[in-house]
């Protein structure tokens, strides 16, 4: 088996037709040549180039780094400590967004104590702080500006 149809990669990747053309015009899988007919010819590699994105976009990996981890792969001067150093990169953003997530759930569990359940809409103790002006309950992006 020399090529692959676009069908072929999409179902050995397990993913969607449209989602190798869009790998494609996105950079991450190199155009491939075209038989007369005018259908694309893949080579094999390509699904384990579609498996490397879609493991990488699973680990929070946006299209953007996963090329810039696909261009690091083939460049000649790249050591294993480049790569290490794009994941404990990665290993931070994340870190940031579970700290970030772990303050929205204090707010919310906080507002959500508050709230006895009972009574009209218009005395919620919940909606009350979220159409506050700022009070206590500052949105966490602005808390995360401040320390800055």
């Amino acid at each position: 088996m020399g090529s692959l149809t676009i069908g072929q990669v999409a179902r050995m990747g397990e993913v969607n037709v449209e989602t190798i053309r869009y790998y494609e015009r996105q950079g991450l899988i190199p155009p491939p040549p075209r038989r007369e007919s005018g259908y694309r010819q893949y080579p094999e590699d390509t699904v384990s180039r579609v498996r490397f994105i879609r493991k990488s976009q699973g680990l929070g990996f946006t299209l953007k780094e996963i090329g810039e981890l696909l261009a690091l792969r083939i460049g000649p001067d790249t050591v294993c400590s480049d790569i290490r150093k794009a994941t404990e990169v990665k290993i931070k953003e994340i870190e940031e967004k579970m700290e970030t997530l772990r303050r929205m759930k204090d707010v919310l569990s906080g507002l959500a104590t508050e709230c006895k359940g009972r009574g009209p809409v218009s005395e919620c103790p919940i909606l009350e702080a979220l159409e506050a002006k700022c009070g206590d309950y500052r949105p966490i992006t602005e808390e995360k500006e401040n320390k800055r």
